[in-house]
């Protein structure tokens, strides 16, 4: 079992100077509940190589038993250094797609070719596709068979309105994951800000914030046990 997790390669949270990227435990959280049932992981990112860490997901406030054991995880370092170019894996098959998130892929998981292009192969061929939190951004341009928006009429969640307010990038952010999605004809459900709160549409899995990762990759996983 092959999974792929697509992370961001943007580091620059708009115009303020301040860095971004992907957020930590939306990536341990989920990359641990997939290596522990034994898949293999393979991790892409827009530009490959080291993709940026957004500073605040590693201060101390935001750390949970998954992170910790991420930074004790000498071969998952390792793994997460070198990431494969989009370019590279967008054309190959895997048992399921997962995009953490992090404010990075606003910017460049939103706008690139070689993701969408995967999206919607991966939607389009029933593989299990899973995006947490600001991860969903990547859904913005994809299109389902018919040339519509993917998310049309499909139930979906990611980062809403009130968490951006609450973390004051409202006015920072190029768009918002939830007026995006509803914009985008998809039926958006929020849960209470910062729990856990993850709706699937078929193979389609979406999570709304960081306490979704872990449950948005076991959904996933779920999937792809035989029925």
């Amino acid at each position: 079992m092959q999974i792929l997790m697509v992370l961001t390669s943007h580091d620059r949270l708009g115009d303020t100077g301040d860095k971004t990227g992907f957020w930590l435990e939306e990536f341990a959280a989920p990359y641990y509940v997939f290596t522990d049932a034994r898949a293999e992981v393979v991790i892409a990112s827009p530009a490959g190589g080291h993709p940026p860490l957004d500073p605040r997901s590693d201060d101390a406030t935001a750390q949970t038993e998954s992170t910790a054991r991420f930074k004790s995880d000498d071969a998952a370092g390792r793994a997460l250094a070198d990431t494969r170019r989009m370019a590279e894996v967008r054309d190959m098959r895997f048992d399921a797609v997962f995009y953490p998130g992090g404010h990075g892929p606003l910017w460049d998981l939103a706008e690139d070719r070689d993701s969408i292009a995967l999206i919607e192969r991966t939607y389009e061929q029933g593989i299990p596709l899973g995006l947490v939190c600001h991860g969903p951004a990547a859904l913005r341009w994809a299109t389902n068979g018919r040339g519509g928006p993917l998310v049309h009429g499909l139930r979906v969640t990611g980062f809403s309105n009130s968490e951006e307010a609450a973390v004051g990038l409202s006015e920072i952010v190029p768009f918002s994951i939830e007026d995006m999605l509803k914009s985008q004809g998809g039926v958006y459900s929020q849960g209470r800000d910062w729990a856990s709160h993850v709706v699937t549409a078929g193979n389609l899995v979406t999570g709304q914030n960081p306490a979704s990762s872990a449950a948005a990759a076991r959904m996933v996983l779920a999937q792809l046990q035989p029925k």
